[in-house]
């Protein structure tokens, strides 16, 4: 596989991590004990730290990528395995 693929998909596990992890860790500014400003939704987070859920989404995303590259390099699931047509 070239280095641009693995990149490339890499990228993609990324992406889908970031989207899995958004929601663990917020807390709204009724559970904060805050009052919630003028303008803002009830359930929009009191405080967001895009550096904690991008950590979080590249621990979730190396460990799915390892593992998605291992089945590639060993052939554990193959397109044939998941054909239930046959």
């Amino acid at each position: 596989m070239r280095f641009q693929s693995i990149l490339a998909i890499y990228v993609l596990f990324w992406t889908l991590s970031l989207f899995i992890v958004l929601p663990f860790g917020v807390r709204t500014p009724e559970e904060e004990g805050v009052e919630t400003p003028a303008g803002h939704a009830q359930s929009a987070p009191h405080r967001f730290s895009f550096g904690t859920a991008a950590l979080r989404a590249t621990i979730v995303s190396a460990v799915a990528f390892a593992l998605f590259y291992a089945n590639y390099l060993y052939g554990w699931v193959t397109i044939d395995m998941l054909d239930w047509t046959q």
